[in-house]
């Protein structure tokens, strides 16, 4: 069969859109949003140099120029002119002071009701693996404060007094100020801290059980530079559109489009056309995905080896199956077997491990149940198309059958 002119074009398009994207830089850092943080140059960076953007110079020394000394020792004597201090998230105000021997003095402060307030330190943005500070009043005024692994999104995955944060023999302190909380803490990192990705979330329900924390009422990412007192806030909708692409490419279109030839042979040549269209727009949505994954890796150092070695064995086996539509034999031809053995077997691989990497995406991502739920959605409606379209296949060969003559025979010679 002759490639039409319309696919030649399509592929002209589809390179021109991936070199695009390949060339294309974001301004900045690739996945985050600068905020304004303006200090002066010719000074340390102390607490009466830094001013946040969309906090002015007035409410900032208001935030920051508390006396600590209600925190007691260590965090209560430590001069508030040796501290950075920085608002760093709605009413979140994190101060520092890092020390020579790489040991570093943490207080966080915000508005407090009820609940819950923790400050996280991640390797890349996201939940998954990361480490926190909470703290809290129980209903009782009892102060807790505890380290927490955050082994997953849900809450039950918080594991209580586990955690990579490098506390030393100092105990950590919450205390309430008013209408403000604090959090107390120090830590010995193996290297002074420069550009951290820091969790930050609230909950206005009090920790249950054996201090197992309740969801989040909020919650935000942002790289932190301890070296400057800059904010970056991670911009999430990149991760969020990476998974959208890859959701739509393996879990809609490209199973869509592996159906067409499976249940349509008989509407020739609709069956192709539709098949390669549709195969053309997963791929192209795919390929996003796999750029859009690859900018993440860059830039914000998410390294998931299996997630992204499935991924670019999947890229692989998908670019191969698009030079497969170039090479496709005529039907005469003695490889057109062959070629048929591997456009099946490499598209099922493809739809396989596409999947798998959706499944390991969202768990890696600590994604909600939203994220579950939908995909799980989309795999109950592909399988009922297919038994729905089995059954007719079945009910069409039967009746195809049933309508051969009494009297016909094959031919045995």
């Amino acid at each position: 069969m002759a490639i039409p002119s319309f696919f030649v074009s399509f592929t002209k398009i589809l390179v021109g859109f991936c070199l695009l994207c390949m060339v294309h830089k974001d301004f900045v850092v690739a996945g985050f949003e600068e905020v304004r943080v303006e200090h002066d140059t010719n000074e340390p960076l102390t607490n009466g140099s830094i001013t946040t953007a969309g906090t002015s110079e007035d409410g900032r020394s208001e935030l920051c120029g508390t006396d600590l000394s209600f925190l007691g020792p260590p965090y209560g004597n430590m001069s508030t002119a040796k501290m950075v201090c920085s608002p760093i998230w709605n009413t979140f105000v994190l101060r520092y002071h890092q020390r020579e021997d790489n040991v570093m003095t943490i207080i966080l402060s915000a508005v407090y009701t009820t609940g819950w307030v923790g400050i996280g330190f991640s390797r890349n943005g996201m939940m998954l693996g990361s480490s926190a500070m909470v703290g809290w009043f129980n209903r009782k005024g009892h102060a807790r404060i505890k380290q927490y692994y955050l082994q997953g999104a849900h809450v039950s995955q918080v594991i209580p007094d586990k955690g990579e944060l490098p506390l030393n023999g100092i105990p950590p302190v919450v205390a309430l100020h008013g209408a403000v909380i604090y959090l107390a803490f120090q830590a010995k990192f193996e290297h002074r801290l420069g550009r951290q990705p820091i969790l930050l979330a609230f909950g206005t329900r009090y920790p249950t059980g054996f201090h197992h924390l309740t969801k989040h009422d909020g919650k935000t990412a942002v790289w932190f530079d301890f070296s400057q007192a800059s904010v970056l806030n991670i911009d999430t909708s990149q991760r969020k559109n990476h998974g959208i692409l890859g959701l739509m490419a393996w879990g809609l279109i490209l199973p869509a489009g592996a159906i067409v030839p499976r249940y349509l042979k008989h509407k020739d040549p609709l069956w192709y056309y539709l098949h390669a269209v549709i195969q053309f727009l997963g791929f192209i949505l795919g390929l996003a995905s796999v750029l859009l994954g690859i900018q993440l890796y860059q830039s914000m150092n998410a390294d998931i080896p299996a997630h992204r070695g499935i991924g670019i064995f999947v890229l692989v086996l998908s670019i191969l199956q698009v030079m497969a539509f170039f090479l496709r034999p005529n039907k005469d031809s003695k490889y057109r077997l062959y070629w048929n053995w591997y456009h099946l077997w490499f598209g099922r691989m493809a739809l396989f491990f596409g999947s798998l990497n959706i499944v390991l995406g969202i768990q890696y991502a600590g994604a909600g149940d939203d994220w579950k739920i939908g995909y799980g959605f989309l795999l109950a409606i592909t399988l009922l198309v297919v038994i729905v379209l089995e059954t007719f296949s079945c009910l069409r060969r039967r009746r195809d059958k049933s309508n051969l003559p009494s009297n016909f025979q094959m031919n045995t010679i």
